[in-house]
């Protein structure tokens, strides 16, 4: 290597927790030269699928945002000027000076992930004390699966390691390795040790080969498979009633509850035989530690989906599998397990914004005060967000009416292109620093190339704006650094001293959380009012949702096929264009492909890669035909993150405002994203 020439250990910007992989790039002068998998990271061990390794084309890319841009004509017509910062910064500090605070909204994405906590941090700190609207957007993603865990009291996790080590029995329940690939390697140590792998999806997905059984059930009837299990449990005399007497609540309503939710009723839903399930059943409370890895997105994104982690949490507090090595649930987005983490560098904010001014994280209730003229100026951070709300047509005309939008990303996208006024040119991951954590490490993300063109890192651009805002006490730091520093503050060395920049760049980026267990609820402390687990849960009874754990059968359609999306290895969400601005990831997304099974695309004379329309009352949307058995009859699935197909999902609310707030930390804002369409050649 020449002198000119620098190695540097960081993590991949692709922010699809719970992975977070680790790299090593090579650059020269500011230049990127390669780029692969870290071999000595704790977590991925040299992994880095296509998702991580197309990032080198983010630079020197000919599509990159690298100047600010303001629009000319009118929204939607894509046509862009460009203009300094200067005159950036006096459009979106004036419109922001000309409403009131609670008028402006900061809605943001993944996009201002790549470096970890340190932007969206930032983003509540500038928020909170500006006085603006600002939203948890796990509502989107992992938020239904949190809800309903955290009504049982189980949202903390086991460690992938401890799977690895000590599960005997595994339930991949909706958790594919799209989701999160660096699970693979532990899935395999598991199975060499002699672990049996049961896989529960609506499709067949890379995981599938992994599984010693695959199945497959209808979206959305994961609650009635979990009660019929639990049925099974109770009635075989299956379960731990010590643990049972000792940690939990309302068990003798649970029990009488379940006498309902038979093997035969639960048949008729998802399709497994009544044996099988009673089969599997027994697997799981026999053939123990036995350890439930839960989906962390998809499987929850329709009306009911709280009520499936809701039901499927109860299983291990019924059988008690909590608090052992290899048993409860495993890694999960939007969970982690016990340990201590990064410090809170929030806890000098008094939020300026009265409550009865806010907004709640809720998409309904969002959509609407869109669409109700409620926001004037919003600033979208890394996100593509009609491609992510559902009911994007509503979205959309409720984006028409707000005054400003400014986006701040690295490429166009639809939504920019859309309704954007005013674009601020991001940096990418090797252009700043910043801190990753997973579930059992802290990575140092080092800078290792100048910004491109005038590309500004979200940290300054908030600096400036609270500077001419006067927002005091933004950024009480000396710089970008020792912000980045102040996160490690909770974390000691050996010797009792708080961990520095310096100790961890000594140890080469890598830092293992203090406190960790791989092993929760040791303690049998569950974060619940009654410090138990809550069969019977009276918040959720007040609140107007069922106390007991339920399966609500969907509302039918008069159109024939369940539709519903998630994610592939070679995409995520709609980063970068929705893929199509990095050659690698547009080569294998070359555009949206619907599976269909053979019987429902024979019935309407659709042949592999033909082009369809998929439609229903709310709109269409134009894919490619994957005709394939790995979906159920009736059942059609596509990629998500493509521009248009949540034109066809609802954007009903999941649970009503007085529900959303019950579970502290974890909203129940999502929306349906309920779909049913039909489908037919162009």
């Amino acid at each position: 290597m020449t002198q000119s020439r620098r190695q540097i250990t960081t993590m991949c910007p692709m922010n699809c927790r719970p992975t977070q992989c680790g790299m090593t790039v090579e650059v020269e002068e500011n230049r990127l030269l390669s780029i692969r998998g870290d071999q000595q990271n704790p977590d991925s061990r040299g992994f880095l699928c296509i998702r991580g390794q197309a990032t080198h084309e983010i630079f020197s890319n000919p599509k990159r945002l690298r100047t600010p841009l303001r629009r000319i004509g009118s929204r939607g017509e894509n046509r862009w000027e460009q203009c300094s910062w200067e005159d950036a910064y006096a459009l979106l500090v004036n419109a922001i000076q000309q409403t009131q605070p609670e008028r402006v909204g900061l809605w943001r994405g993944h996009g201002i992930g790549t470096t970890g906590v340190t932007n969206s941090t930032l983003v509540s700190r500038f928020g909170a004390l500006g006085g603006f609207q600002q939203w948890t957007t796990s509502i989107v993603c992992w938020a239904m699966g949190g809800y309903g865990l955290g009504l049982t009291g189980t949202l903390s996790i086991n460690t992938k390691e401890d799977m690895a080590a000590n599960s005997k029995t595994i339930l991949l329940w909706g958790a594919t390795l799209a989701s999160q690939p660096d699970l693979g390697a532990s899935l395999v140590k598991a199975r060499k040790r002699g672990a049996h792998i049961i896989q529960i999806d609506t499709r067949r997905t890379e995981v599938s080969r992994l599984a010693d059984e695959v199945l497959l059930i209808p979206p959305g009837t994961d609650a009635a498979l979990a009660l019929a299990l639990a049925h099974v449990i109770l009635a075989e005399g299956l379960h731990n009633q010590t643990f049972i007497d000792a940690n939990t609540l309302g068990f003798p309503q649970f029990a009488a509850h379940l006498q309902q939710y038979t093997p035969e009723w639960a048949s008729a839903i998802t399709g497994i035989e009544p044996e099988r399930i009673c089969q599997l059943a027994r697997s799981y409370a026999t053939q123990t530690p036995a350890m439930i890895v839960l989906g962390g997105s998809s499987m929850f994104k329709h009306q009911y989906g709280w009520e499936s982690s809701r039901a499927i949490s109860c299983l291990p507090a019924l059988t008690g599998q909590l608090g052992i090595a290899g048993g409860g649930l495993g890694q999960r987005h939007g969970a982690l397990p016990e340990s201590t983490g990064l410090a809170n560098v929030l806890a000098d904010v008094t939020a300026r914004m009265t409550q009865d001014l806010a907004i709640p994280s809720h998409m309904a209730t969002i959509t609407g005060a869109f669409n109700e003229g409620k926001i004037d100026v919003l600033l979208l951070l890394g996100t593509n967000m009609l491609s992510s709300f559902a009911d994007s047509k509503q979205l959309a005309q409720g984006l028409d009416r707000v005054k400003l939008i400014v986006s701040y990303d690295l490429f166009m996208n639809e939504t920019t292109r859309q309704c954007a006024d005013l674009i601020f040119p991001a940096t990418a991951w090797l252009e700043e620093i910043g801190l990753k954590q997973t579930d059992t490490h802290i990575y140092l993300m080092e800078p290792a190339l100048q910004p491109e063109g005038e590309c500004r890192s979200l940290t300054t651009i908030l600096r400036d704006l609270a500077q001419q805002l006067s927002i005091d006490n933004f950024f009480p730091w000396q710089s970008e650094e020792d912000y980045v520093h102040s996160f490690l503050a909770a974390q000691q060395t050996e010797t009792g001293a708080p961990l520095t920049l310096v100790e961890l760049r000594q140890r080469g980026g890598y830092w293992q959380k203090k406190k960790l267990s791989h092993i929760a609820y040791q303690n049998h402390h569950f974060a619940t009012p009654s410090t138990k687990i809550e069969f019977w849960s009276e918040r959720a009874r007040q609140a107007g949702l069922s106390p007991l754990p339920t399966y609500t059968h969907p509302v039918g359609s008069s159109y024939p096929l369940r539709f519903c999306q998630g994610r592939t290895l070679t995409a995520f969400h709609a980063f970068f264009d929705e893929g199509q601005a990095l050659p690698t990831l547009a080569a294998a997304n070359p555009g949206p492909e619907l599976w269909i099974h053979p019987t429902d695309a024979q019935q309407r004379h659709i042949q592999t890669g033909e082009k369809i329309i998929i439609f229903n009352d709310r709109g269409q949307f134009e894919a490619k035909a994957h005709i394939t058995a790995d979906v159920l009859e009736g059942v059609v699935w596509m990629r998500d993150g493509w521009f248009g197909i949540n034109k066809l999902t609802s954007g009903t609310e999941t649970v009503s405002l007085i529900a959303n707030e019950i579970v502290p930390g974890v909203p129940g804002g999502q929306a349906a994203y309920d779909a049913w369409v039909d489908c037919r050649t162009c």
